[in-house]
């Protein structure tokens, strides 16, 4: 009865107009500020400490906004994972920057393409997925009623989701060493022990460091993309970017830090859209306390 009552949901907000919806996500976004919640709480922590320049005000705008898009996101996943493929592409308005991933692609060793949370990125998995195919890794949702659908909805345009286990990760490496696709979150903090401490936005942040691993083995270029929502429910603005040559770096902790700079770099240019609500600074220096409540 709650996978039918979820469904029910979903299918109903799926068809609303593009607008609509993320008009309603605005007021779902206002609601988080409204009412106690943890979404606001840890995207106010997280803002005072990437933009500690910021007066008290300009960061309370910054919030605002940032949670008014954590409810579009929220308003829109509805649509991306139920209507139709070739609705769902006729909403990315513009992508530039194509040419970058389809030049690194023909290097022979596959292509890494890291997508933060920032913007739809829903969307961009979707169109990178029917653009290249593609492999990544995947956690099992905590509601298992969706798992089918969802897992239905990320690959019907061709990517391929593994597990976040050993079996996976031999996954990706197969498919880099067959030429293709394999994308990432640069941004998820690792499990402990698999990754290591690099700068973001000036704090020491916990950081994946499989990504750099996965290049450094294949000899795979490394791609950032992002999927820019734009105003008023028109559309979304996907873009590709050429990752820097340090993150190709032999050291490690020197490629990590080039990762996280140019993600930094990424949500610089539309920092409203990055989901702020997520504890990226979750793990800490040993002997340091948790920054969160």
């Amino acid at each position: 009865m709650r996978r039918i009552l979820i469904k029910s949901i979903l299918i109903s907000c799926s068809w609303l107009p593009l607008a609509v919806s993320h008009a309603l996500g605005t007021v779902i976004g206002w609601g988080f500020m409204l009412i106690p919640s943890r979404a606001a709480r840890d995207t106010k922590t997280n803002i005072s400490l990437c933009f500690p320049e910021l007066t008290r005000n300009k960061q309370r705008r910054l919030v605002r906004k940032s949670l008014a898009e954590t409810g579009k996101t929220i308003m829109e996943t509805s649509a991306l994972w139920m209507r139709p493929w070739e609705k769902i592409l006729r909403l990315i308005r513009y992508v530039d920057g194509l040419e970058v991933a389809l030049k690194a692609r023909l290097s022979g060793h596959g292509l890494i393409l890291a997508s933060p949370h920032l913007g739809a990125w829903e969307a961009a998995g979707l169109y990178c997925a029917a653009t290249f195919g593609m492999t990544c890794l995947y956690r099992p949702l905590r509601m298992i009623e969706l798992e089918g659908l969802v897992q239905n909805a990320r690959s019907r345009l061709g990517a391929n989701y593994v597990p976040t286990n050993t079996r996976g990760i031999r996954a990706l490496y197969k498919a880099l060493g067959k030429g293709g696709t394999v994308a990432m979150l640069p941004d998820q903090e690792p499990r402990t022990g698999s990754g290591c401490y690099a700068p973001f936005f000036g704090m020491p942040a916990y950081s994946m460091a499989l990504l750099v691993h996965l290049s450094k083995r294949t000899g795979a270029p490394i791609v950032l993309t992002y999927c820019e929502r734009l105003a008023r429910g028109r559309g979304y603005h996907l873009h590709f970017r050429e990752a820097p040559q340090e993150i190709y770096s032999l050291d490690t902790e020197t490629a990590v830090a080039a990762m996280n700079q140019a993600v930094e770099g990424l949500i610089r240019e539309c920092p409203t859209q990055y989901q702020w609500s997520y504890r990226r600074f979750g793990t800490r220096p040993l002997g340091e306390r948790s920054l969160y409540d």
